[in-house]
Formats: C-alpha cells, structure tokens, sequence
C-alpha cells in the first residue's frame, strides 16, 4: 500500500469515527407513507449527484431524513461539470474554502490534500487542481456512505395529490416512484439550457454546422483541432479556459472575438464571499434583494487572471476586442464568421456564452411551470425588461422551495426544491458557488426537515400522546399507570 493510499485511508476512518461522535446519521423520525401503488414512499428524491447533490443529500442525512434516493444521469465521475465541461486548471476559490465537508474537520479538501502531501504540500499549493477537486468529491461520498445511483435519468415529475410522481430510466427500463418532496440539483445547466445567441445562419439542431461550431459545454474533441484555426466567442472565463485547452492541445492559431472595447476588470460577486452575506441575504426584502442582484449581473464578471495568462503565453494566441459576432454559418469544411470588419473562414468555432437561466422551460417539470412563481412575478414591469433573464429566475421560498403564483391553486409544488443557479436571486450563490455551499445546503435540508413534520404534524401529535417511557420505574418512586 502507497502512503498516499495509507494517509486516506487513515483519513477516512478518522472521518468516520468523527461522524459517530456527531451521532451521523441519526435515526428515521420520518414516518412511513405508502404511495397508491401500496409501496413505501421517498422522503426526497435528490435529482443530480454532482456537488450540490451530494452534499444536499448529506445534510439531508445529518437531520435523519433517512429515506432518499440520490440520482444522476451520468457515470460515476462525470457527475457536475469537473470531469466534463470545466477546462480551467485549478478552482477559482482560494484553497482553504470548505462546503462538502459540512463541518466536519476530517472531511475538508485540506485534510484530504494533508493526507497525500503532508503539511508541507499544503503550504505550498497555490489553487486547487480541478481534477483534484473531484477525486475529492467522490472521496467524500464514500467516506459519508452515500448511495448514489448512476446512469439514472429523470424523465419527469408531475404532481400526484400530496406526492410527487417521478418517472426514472436507467438501462432502458423506466420506473415509477412516489415521493414526499424532491430536489433540483441539476447543475449550471439544469437551470436552463445552454445559451446560443441567435445568429441568422446557423441553427443549432443542424448537425452538419454542429459538428464544427461547439459551444463550451460541449464534449469537444480538442486533439482533432490540432494545427486547425480556430475562434472563440466570449471573454469570460470559460472563454479562456476553452481557448487555453485548444492552444494547449496544439491549435494552429486561436481568435478570441470580444463585442466590448476592453475587457471587464473587477468580479464584484466575489465581494458578496463573506457569512453574513451568505446567511443575511434571504432576510432582505425583495425589491433590495433584486438590487442587490441586478448590480452584480449588469457588469461582466471577468475571467481569472491565471485563465488570461495561461492562454497569453501562446505566441498563436489573438485577442480581438470590439469584435462581435453577426452571423455564423457552418458547412462540411469550415465555418465562415460574419463580423464588422468582414468574413473570415475557421476551421471550427467555440462559442463560450454560458447558460440561461430558464427553469420552467425544462421538460422535466413542465406539469408545475404554468404555476410558478417568477422573479418577473415580483419586480416591476420595467425593471423585468431590464434584466430579462434574471426575471426568469424562479422565486424560492426560505427552504429553497417553490411558490406558487395562485396560493392553492397546486399545493404540490412547494414540494419541489431549487438548488442550483436557478436559487440565486432568492438565495445569494448557496448552490453553485463552493464559498456558499455548506450554508446553502444546511438551510435546504434543516426546510425540508421542516417541511416534512408539518406535513406528518398530526401523526407526530399521536406518537407523542402514546409515549409511555416511564422515567421512574428503576426507583421506589414508580407509579404504575400513572402520566
């Protein structure tokens, strides 16, 4: 055994023995409920196993919601954006952030880094490698024993009285299972969809001008554009993290087309990275807390500075700002690029604009989207047409939970809970962002919790009155019978 796998596994044991003395997990207080097809209902279903997922599904664990199941689509590895789509080296977040590990010391990435490198390696780790970071998530999840059930798809969920009816694939075989409440921890892009800007010609469902214009989420072959000529649209950081993976991989040249005149300066969110932010922003009304929220958005974030330079060490490396794109047409061969200055022919593009945030556009949920209520539902008509994307935020109640437009009118979808970008506006970056994690997840399991014996208030009330642990019957005090 190596002393990298001896020092985890040492970790490990002292993680586990720190969970037993935290009482982990504590005991099911939730009682059983059948479903109408007479068998046992979920507790939650957690929807997405990446990182908010995962440790969703341990705070849910912590509070004694013991009957869940944790699903996501892909393999074991690929859940969340770390193994796929993320293309920087290192996290953005400085090294001593924790989230995953709920509190409990043995299961911060600095305990797992220390137990690989020692304390020296520590001191002298700059950032967090991505691919470390996810090596450390699915160490966590089996150091906490959670069961996470891979290769699983959500084909949707519809409201079934007081339930939730969920409809899984996994190896072609469709299930149907109930469950008491639900949570969307579909990721960045489970938000919405991917964001194309519309160019006049190019249609993304084509398959000829896909196989040549990619956008950042892609699975994108980089090894196949060696020596090609490339573009890239956008200057964020995915930008950069897509044009330093091309260029890496021996890209013959690299355009980066930016619209602004220069590129933007300061990331004003990562000033919100502190508690009381992160626990006080909830409390805020709704016209400030849209204030609060718009003022972040209306100016770029700018990539890393570790993304710029990375890419600006490459000689074949050009930066066009004041270069926007007004129209794409991809063929067989190529992919001309329509800009102000003229067309010009790649070999292929990479369009880096992120994802729109349009919840209710998803398919999965369709059942509850006429009956959801909306940031735009909240603001004025004008400050909605300002911020158009932002007003398609759903607005989350103090559990992460759903609200309806018409009180009443599908009590079912409080049962459902947002716990990806989506939360945002409602909540402060609790579910995305690692700084914010661990609040955020605390926060949705502790309004589950919540939710549940509400729901079960009356059953709860009888086991109660039929409590008859007598306290005093090892003493000469002990009255039989008596309250």
């Amino acid at each position: 055994m190596t002393s990298t796998a001896s020092g985890l596994a040492v970790l490990e044991e002292r993680a586990r023995r720190q969970l037993q003395f935290l009482n982990y997990p504590p005991a099911d207080w939730v009682p059983q409920t059948l479903g109408p097809d007479g068998k046992t209902v979920l507790d939650v279903l957690v929807i997405g196993a990446g990182m908010c997922g995962q440790t969703a599904a341990f705070a849910l664990l912590r509070e004694g919601v013991r009957k869940l199941r944790v699903i996501d689509r892909e393999s074991e590895g690929r859940e969340g954006p770390w193994g796929t789509f993320a293309r920087m080296p290192t996290l953005r977040s400085p090294k001593h952030l924790t989230g995953p590990d709920l509190g409990v010391a043995a299961l911060t990435f600095r305990a797992w880094y220390q137990a690989q490198h020692g304390e020296e390696g520590w001191e002298k780790l700059y950032k967090i490698d991505r691919l470390d970071w996810l090596a450390y998530l699915l160490w966590v999840r089996e150091a906490i024993a959670l069961p996470v059930e891979n290769g699983t798809e959500l084909l949707g969920l519809e409201p079934a009285g007081e339930l939730l009816r969920a409809r899984l694939r996994k190896d072609g075989v469709v299930e149907t299972i109930h469950t008491r409440k639900a949570v969307l921890a579909l990721g960045r892009d489970g938000s919405g969809m991917p964001r194309w800007p519309r160019f006049p010609g190019f249609n993304p469902e084509d398959p000829v001008a896909r196989a040549r214009v990619f956008h950042s989420a892609d699975d994108i072959d980089f090894a196949a554009l060696r020596g090609k000529r490339i573009a890239v649209l956008g200057a964020g950081a995915s930008a950069f993290d897509n044009a330093g993976t091309a260029l890496e991989a021996g890209a013959g040249e690299l355009i980066m087309c930016v619209r602004r005149p220069q590129l933007p300066q300061i990331n004003r969110p990562k000033w919100a990275s502190f508690p009381g932010f992160m626990q006080g922003f909830v409390g805020l009304p709704d016209a400030l807390r849209w204030r609060f929220f718009t003022a972040m958005m209306e100016v770029q974030v700018p990539p890393p500075h570790e993304s710029v330079l990375r890419c600006d060490r490459f000689s074949n490396f050009r930066l066009r700002l004041g270069t926007p794109w007004l129209d794409v047409r991809g063929d067989a061969d190529g992919v001309t690029v329509v800009m102000p200055q003229g067309e010009e022919r790649f070999d292929a593009v990479i369009v880096a604009t992120g994802f729109d945030v349009d919840l209710m556009g998803r398919a999965e949920i369709a059942p509850f989207s006429p009956h959801a209520l909306v940031w735009r539902d909240r603001v004025e008509p004008a400050q909605a047409a300002n911020f158009p994307e932002e007003a398609r935020f759903p607005y989350l109640g103090e559990g992460f939970e759903m609200q309806e437009c018409a009180p009443g009118a599908l009590p079912a979808l409080s049962h459902l809970h947002v716990f990806n970008w989506g939360a945002t506006i409602s909540h402060g970056a609790l579910a995305g962002d690692i700084p914010g994690l661990g609040t955020g997840a605390t926060r949705l399991a502790r309004g589950i919790a919540r939710g549940l014996f509400v729901m079960d208030a009356d059953k709860h009330y009888a086991a109660m009155m039929a409590f008859d642990e007598h306290e005093l019957k090892t003493t000469r005090h002990y009255v039989p019978g008596a309250p």
